[in-house]
């Protein structure tokens, strides 16, 4: 009898040590130790330690067998897409799909795409669908924080960000240049007389900032939810200071991304005498378009406008409208470009790339 009781101790404490347990003593994610056992995302070298310490003194022994499958390419790449049903934001992340799948096409990948819809939870869903069947992720984020997101992922494939960026992420991603974009086009605007100058947009994902450094000192902590239109509201406010405007927050309105939103906000920013409109969201510049031909206002010469991306509509209007445009194709080749090179290399530095925009002066202002 003792000596079963000894032996049954034995093979209790040589139970196999799984990855659960060695999160619970170090007080991490499972998500953590297994970027730690693996070294293919990026975790801090306190945190580090502290789980190679408890790796050691549980004495971890890595499933080979699990290894192994997980280690099985599939030769295919995620990317997650926020866009709603009236939402023309379609056009520019199918421009961004383009990019992805000629890059990937020409490298032997394959694209499979999902939409979360602007969901957090819909998008927690896709990543875990994609745990288990792709090689890399790209994504444009709905969720604000990067711990989300994180937390769902058990399987390590890599990750790039576009067009916004999560509290807490310090992977590689892809952004555009909304802030010199927008910063532009209202100096173009006052250059041509405008004044009055109203802002319209979807809405922020956080708080508005307090001076003009603060986007890219945020940045580079990655303290903030960086979403384009904050960039772009804040380029707005520098602008005008730096041309002596005084910012009214009168001329501000935001609301929800459509044709209906932009109609009505256009409506209120008309009756408060603006003489120009910068509308940093295609689908509700199409709104503002639809009432101000109803008020048989003439462009530029009662109001200007600019609008954001570069969409068919906007050059076969009457006049054709001014936009500052995207480079979406280019933002899909390069994120291509970064998820096939952490794929191959995944413990290279992470690269952070911001590409321009380009103001297209038609005959708007």
């Amino acid at each position: 009898m003792i000596q079963q009781t000894k032996f049954g101790e034995k093979m209790k404490s040589m139970k196999k040590v799984r990855i659960k347990d060695v999160a619970e003593k170090a007080e991490v994610s499972t998500a953590t130790v297994s970027h730690v056992i693996n070294g293919n995302k990026y975790v801090s070298e306190k945190i580090k330690s502290k789980v190679n310490k408890v790796l050691k003194e549980l004495n971890y022994q890595p499933n080979s067998a699990a290894r192994s499958l997980r280690s099985t390419k599939t030769n295919t790449i995620g990317f997650i897409i926020p866009i709603n049903s009236e939402d023309t934001a379609k056009s520019f992340f199918m421009s961004i799909a383009e990019g992805i799948e000629e890059k990937l096409t020409s490298r032997g990948y394959n694209l499979i795409l999902s939409n979360s819809k602007e969901d957090p939870e819909q998008e927690l869903n896709l990543i875990k669908m994609f745990n288990t069947k792709v090689d890399g992720l790209i994504l444009a984020p709905t969720n604000e924080n990067f711990k989300s997101i994180n937390e769902t992922i058990n399987h390590n494939f890599q990750i790039v960000m576009i067009d916004r960026l999560p509290i807490g992420y310090k992977g590689d991603y892809v952004l555009v240049d909304n802030f010199q974009g927008t910063y532009d086009g209202i100096n173009e605007l006052i250059k041509s007389g405008f004044k009055k100058i109203g802002f319209l947009s979807s809405g922020l994902g956080i708080t508005t900032f307090n001076d003009k450094f603060e986007v890219n000192k945020e940045l580079s902590n990655n303290r903030i939810y960086v979403n384009p239109n904050n960039e772009r509201f804040q380029a707005y406010k520098v602008a005008l200071s730096d041309n002596n405007i005084s910012f009214n927050p009168d001329y501000v309105l935001f609301g929800e991304s459509s044709f209906q939103a932009g109609y009505d906000l256009a409506k209120q920013l008309i009756s408060k005498e603006v003489d120009a409109i910068f509308i940093a969201n295609n689908i509700m510049t199409m709104g503002s378009i639809k009432f101000i031909q109803e008020q048989k206002l003439k462009i530029p010469d009662d109001i200007g406008i600019i609008g954001y991306d570069n969409s068919d509509w906007t050059e076969i209007i009457s006049p054709p409208l001014s936009a500052i445009k995207q480079p979406a194709f280019e933002i899909g080749v390069q994120a291509a470009e970064l998820i096939l090179n952490k794929i191959q290399n995944p413990t290279s530095d992470c690269q952070h790339i911001k590409l321009k925009t380009e103001n297209l002066k038609r005959s708007s202002y």
